[in-house]
């Protein structure tokens, strides 16, 4: 009732602003609240509202008046042309996954879970708790919380091999930041990188702002070709790998045992570094993820796993697990960067990965992506009978859709988000040109019984063009 009478109030009082001279004094609170019969408190969240869609505007002590239109001179910004240069990486085009929407929108682009997929109450809880402890006045050690590096060890331990240890792990806010400090560490600037093709499109941003040199090798559903990844490294000399070999962002790929094996062998031969993206740990749905890492004992694989999106976007927190002296080069960048991540955020993860019901909570999310996955899966095949999906991944957010040859992807685009539906186009996952007409849905987002309206649109929106 409340946020009715407020969005009535606001409407009254836009009406009123509308006919008033730029200026005008608004009638009092008081006033407001005898007109409309509302509460104070109703009342001020209406002015909130149109005080921020800039109707309005208060002075304290004085009273809210309506906003003037204030007439001002362009800036002139010309001169940072020639201060800043040319940019010293490629400028890339913010990612369609990272776009909000408004509620009313059917969201198949983002690359984060729904609510519903988190666990919700231990993270709150885990919050409270750390509110109250020494992580909230404390700094923490560089490399991370004890506690926390020592989590992340026993993790990937217990896949055998030979275990890390915690004090081989480093603690960062989030992946993105690791694969930026991981690409100028260990390969530097103008230096080549290999990576899988198509691959994330946050990897290729790291890269770029990292002033890494980006070569493509070409990866399917099924991962990328040793052949074709030992003739880039003869090639090209690079010295690192970037891959993602369980439930690669966007293809879902998972490397056989066999490839992962022979892959590694390329790497070892050619003395590289594999950086093993790990992003989808913590989402399996008829398979396991089983990291690389485990496989090996001679510090070439350096292993990023995180937290965010598996227990929440604002609990930006992952593990690097590096060994030998490439360690030290990323925990020497981590000091020059950002010096430590808030101990109160690493407290949150740890006690939400620490408790009984994480377990628990990934069991009821792993048939929960495996029902969103399949309605998907089973829309795509009923309205967009034309369209290509090379594998049902078996873990992971999305599905890597191939479009027929001849699509104008910008204009399906266009048209779908004209249609209150927004996808994400594959063209942003290609370190070059694109090999196809692609599009990432992911069947992880928002009200997930709106996925077949959305797929009926995309396949409505492809067959305007053929």
């Amino acid at each position: 009732m409340s946020d009715d009478s407020s969005a009535r109030i606001a409407a009254g009082v836009r009406d009123w602003v509308a006919a008033a001279a730029p200026g005008a004094k608004l009638p009092s609170t008081r006033a407001l609240v005898a007109r409309y019969a509302a509460s104070p408190v109703t009342v001020q969240k209406a002015l909130r509202t149109l005080a921020a869609q800039g109707l309005i505007e208060s002075r304290p002590g004085v009273g809210t008046f309506v906003r003037a239109v204030r007439t001002t001179r362009p800036n002139d910004y010309g001169w940072q042309t020639a201060a800043l240069g040319s940019p010293g990486f490629r400028a890339t085009q913010r990612s369609t996954a990272l776009r909000t929407t408004p509620n009313d929108v059917i969201a198949l682009h983002s690359g984060y879970p729904d609510r519903e997929l988190l666990p919700e109450r231990l993270v709150r809880a885990a919050f409270t708790r750390a509110a109250r402890g020494d992580a909230a006045v404390t700094r923490p050690p560089t490399a991370g919380l004890p506690e926390l590096q020592a989590w992340f060890a026993t993790e990937l331990g217990a896949f055998g091999g030979a275990p890390p240890s915690p004090g081989e792990v480093v603690v960062f806010p989030g992946s993105q930041s690791a694969l930026c400090t991981v690409f100028r560490a260990l390969v530097g600037p103008e230096r080549p990188l290999l990576v899988e093709s198509p691959t994330y499109w946050g990897a290729l941003l790291a890269a770029a702002q990292s002033g890494v040199r980006v070569v493509p090798v070409p990866s399917s559903a099924h991962g990328p070709d040793p052949d074709e990844l030992a003739r880039a490294f003869s090639r090209t000399g690079a010295r690192a790998f970037y891959a993602q070999p369980n439930f690669a962002n966007p293809t879902g790929a998972q490397w056989s045992p066999d490839l992962a094996e022979k892959v590694l062998d390329v790497v070892r031969r050619h003395g590289a570094f594999l950086v093993e993206d790990d992003w989808a740990h913590d989402f399996g749905i008829t398979a396991d993820p089983v990291p690389l890492a485990a496989r090996d004992d001679g510090g070439h694989v350096v292993y990023l796993r995180s937290l965010t999106k598996s227990v929440s976007p604002a609990v930006r927190v992952a593990g690097i697990v590096a060994r030998g002296p490439a360690r030290e080069r990323i925990l020497a960048d981590v000091e020059a960067v950002s010096m430590y991540v808030s101990g109160v955020l690493q407290a949150v993860a740890l006690d939400v990965v620490t408790q009984p019901a994480w377990r628990t909570h990934r069991r009821d999310s792993r048939h929960r992506l495996a029902a969103r996955r399949d309605l998907m899966v089973a829309a795509l095949h009923e309205h967009v009978p034309a369209a290509r999906l090379e594998a049902v991944p078996h873990g992971g957010l999305n599905l890597w859709v191939r479009l027929p040859d001849g699509t104008d992807l910008a204009r399906l685009v266009r048209d779908c988000d004209a249609a209150g539906v927004v996808v994400a186009p594959g063209n942003e996952w290609f370190p070059a040109e694109p090999t196809g007409a692609y599009l990432r849905l992911n069947y992880s987002g928002p009200n997930p019984g709106a996925f077949p309206d959305g797929v009926r649109t995309v396949g409505s929106a492809l067959a305007r063009q053929t």
